[in-house]
């Protein structure tokens, strides 16, 4: 079993927070729009880290990190990208792709939004942490944490770390 903490959308603002929140976790995911390098390093040298960059990221983020990251996590295959989509709106890039060979957890950013749903049609479940850093229009950051085992999440919270415009 690994427990897993996923955030997105920091846009270069690391809240002290994810360290208390993924302190018991394995590894740290990160859906894009990291905004530095120096940020993602920060999160490398405290756990195992996987990251794809996002549309904000420069040429050194997008160097470090690709656009699309597959994977297998204890038995699950596991997709992520920074603009996604979610089920019944796929983005036009990932759509023939994810319809031919869907994962079964397809995680995106982007939106800000925090959103964690089955794609039921394409036998999938799709994660969202939503915005973690202090740029955008969200009001609340928020992460995600959860655990994956034999090929199943498990265990999966959705945390709210603060008010976007709190430092």
């Amino acid at each position: 079993m690994k427990r897993i903490g996923l955030l997105s959308d920091t846009h270069s603002h690391l809240d002290d927070k994810i360290f208390e929140y993924f302190e018991e976790c394995d590894e740290i995911w990160h859906a894009g729009d990291i905004g530095t390098a120096s940020l993602a390093l920060k999160l490398e040298a405290w756990k195992p880290f996987r990251a794809v960059y996002g549309n904000i990221d420069g040429h050194e983020l997008r160097s470090m990190y690709p656009l699309d990251l597959r994977f297998d996590c204890e038995g699950l295959d596991v997709w992520m990208t920074h603009i996604g989509g979610y089920p019944g709106r796929y983005n036009k890039r990932v759509r023939e792709d994810i319809r031919q060979n869907p994962p079964g957890l397809f995680i995106t950013g982007h939106s800000h939004i925090l959103k964690v749903m089955p794609d039921k049609k394409l036998g999938l479940l799709h994660m969202n942490p939503g915005a973690c850093g202090i740029v955008g229009f969200h009001k609340m950051k928020t992460l995600l944490r959860f655990s994956v085992e034999s090929g199943k999440v498990g265990d999966l919270e959705a945390i709210e770390i603060g008010k976007r415009g709190a430092i």
